[in-house]
């Protein structure tokens, strides 16, 4: 089969840019997946689309819809064309999606076997994935944040302990060399070491526990970043450190411990062995894992006790080790929670652009408009001028940046301008994170101790979703899932076309405007104050109920 990759250019294949914009950016998750031949984004089973038919019908189905139809995708799958209006999204879908009492992971299992519903993760089904720059940022931005709370604003000379290097943790070795400290990053697979060795994001490799601290000690002594990956099982390598008394300053995870069938992989076991025993006893692979799980958090969790920062980075590693007779798993901070709460209160967040042209001089030229004009968002320079540096082109030339209520709308609005003007040599789609203020609730990650205790409430992700449908977005999608594909989250994407019309701006300020205007309100029903303040600093319409008491 013929590898898939994103078009390029200003050749329409479709009846117009906002058509051809999903359609290219449904390509361009694939390109940049873990796993092209199975449609799977990143992972382990975060898939594009439910099947290759289900691809190929809905490519087909973008290349004639007319704009005032709307196309239709259930868990991966296109199910009719509606008759709508040009201000109508193009694409609505809804992606693993499970009645609660029903939302397990073995319904999640069955029904994937039986060919019902596909796992979209946050950003692969709703094609809003841009390869791992979102993923290095993101992890970035954590790295800073604990420097900042924690070490005297810097991390050089600081022993960073992690592991999991695929589709999502690949992003880890180079996330913490760009903020200065030493990276060990311990891997199952030698070919996931290698490949983050071949696109740069990884300096060294070992299958050695000695060679791999020799490394790290000499790196913090000379205060040098050093990224290394190790070969070997988290679930070994953690407690064995913790047994020689080697403490590091940092300790997380990225695994794919969220699924213990397709994506941990046991000590002892290969990934070959893992495959095998899938196939002839899954329950005793699922075992074997969550086993595993609770070394590696005993060990995350002592390295706490000796004063390490310590923190769950949304894999839901903790909930598995709970499951699995760590009792106290939870004593372990979620990043959100612990580092990026007061951003997000603000509906500051992950918000991505992507140069549908292929030409990276457009993301050069929209970073130069944001350095004049962003001087003040010392984030979101930040990032661009370390992306420029050492962040590869992955598949369509992309961008992510941290920016909140207004700048997003003013972004938006300027490339939409330039794109106009002929500035930018084609259209632009912004999207963001599914992980973003009004777009997400997820006990263990997103909306963990919520200052009113909110935290199960899923209303705030459905009100965006259909809040964005209002608001002309031209993608929308609700997703569900999370640990373990069952019921532990609830979120809503959107994707926005800046094609230089006057529809267009129509389209990106009012859903911007209220995509995260929404977001700050959430906190703000939660009782947070910086919401309160950005809602009078930035003119939001909130009701206050509690002027109507009687």
């Amino acid at each position: 089969m013929e590898r898939i990759t994103a078009a390029r250019g200003t050749t329409l294949r479709c009846k117009g840019w906002r058509q051809e914009a999903l359609l290219r950016m449904l390509e361009n998750v694939l390109e940049n997946g873990e796993n092209q031949k199975e449609l799977t984004v990143y992972a382990a089973l975060a898939k594009a689309a439910r099947n290759w038919d289900s691809y190929h019908a809905i490519v087909d189905t973008l290349q004639n819809l007319e704009e005032d139809e709307t196309l239709v995708i259930q868990s991966g799958k296109p199910i009719g064309i509606m008759r709508t209006h040009k201000y109508a999204p193009i694409v609505v879908m809804a992606n693993c999606n499970m009645v609660g009492k029903w939302a397990t992971s073995d319904n999640f299992y069955r029904y994937q076997e039986q060919g019902l519903l596909v796992w979209g993760g946050l950003t692969a089904a709703a094609w809003q994935y841009i390869g791992s720059q979102g993923v290095i940022q993101g992890t970035y931005e954590i790295f800073q944040s604990i420097a900042r709370m924690h070490f005297d604003g810097e991390l050089a000379g600081r022993f960073i302990l992690t592991a999991g290097l695929g589709g999502m943790g690949g992003a880890q070795p180079l996330a913490g060399t760009m903020a200065g400290a030493a990276i060990l990053c311990v891997e199952v697979s030698e070919a996931r070491i290698d490949k983050r060795i071949e696109v740069g994001y990884l300096q060294r490799k070992t299958n050695n526990l000695d060679e791999a601290l020799a490394w790290i000690e000499e790196a913090v002594s000379k205060r040098e970043a050093l990224s290394v990956g190790l070969l070997g099982n988290a679930a070994d390598i953690f407690p064995e450190l913790a047994r020689r008394g080697v403490q590091p300053d940092i300790v997380t995870d990225q695994t794919s411990a969220h699924d213990l069938l397709y994506g941990y992989i046991p000590s002892g076991y290969s990934n070959e062995e893992a495959a095998s025993v899938r196939e002839s006893d899954p329950d005793r692979l699922r075992a074997d894992a969550g086993a595993s799980i609770a070394r590696e958090v005993r060990a995350m969790l002592e390295f706490q006790r000796r004063g390490a920062v310590v923190f769950d980075n949304g894999n839901n590693i903790r909930t598995q080790a709970v499951e699995y007779g760590v009792p106290d798993a939870f004593d372990i901070v979620v990043f959100t929670e612990g580092f990026l709460r007061p951003l997000f209160a603000r509906a500051i967040g992950p918000f991505r652009w992507v140069a549908l042209s292929g030409d990276v001089q457009d993301i050069r030229k929209i970073d130069d408009y944001i350095l004049e004009q962003f001087k003040d968002n010392e984030i979101a320079v930040n990032w661009i001028e370390l992306a420029n540096k050492h962040v590869p082109v992955e598949g369509l030339p992309a961008r992510i940046g941290w920016f909140g209520h207004g700048d997003r709308t003013k972004l938006a609005l300027a490339v939409n301008d330039m794109v106009a003007k002929g500035i930018l040599s084609g259209p632009v789609a912004f999207s963001r994170d599914h992980l973003d203020a009004g777009s997400m609730a997820h006990p263990n990650i997103m909306t963990e101790n919520m200052k009113d205790g909110s935290d199960a409430i899923a209303d705030w992700p459905l009100l965006n979703a259909m809040l964005n449908c209002s608001s002309m977005a031209d993608l929308v999608a609700i997703h569900s899932g999370g640990g373990g594909y069952s019921g532990y989250m609830t979120s809503a994407g959107v994707t926005l076309v800046a094609d230089g019309t006057e529809d267009a701006a129509l389209r990106l300020k009012t859903t911007l405007d209220n995509d995260t205007g929404l977001g700050v309100l959430r906190y703000a029903d939660a009782g947070y104050e910086e919401s309160l303040d950005e809602v009078g600093r930035k003119g939001i319409r909130r009701i206050d109920t509690a002027q109507f008491k009687q």
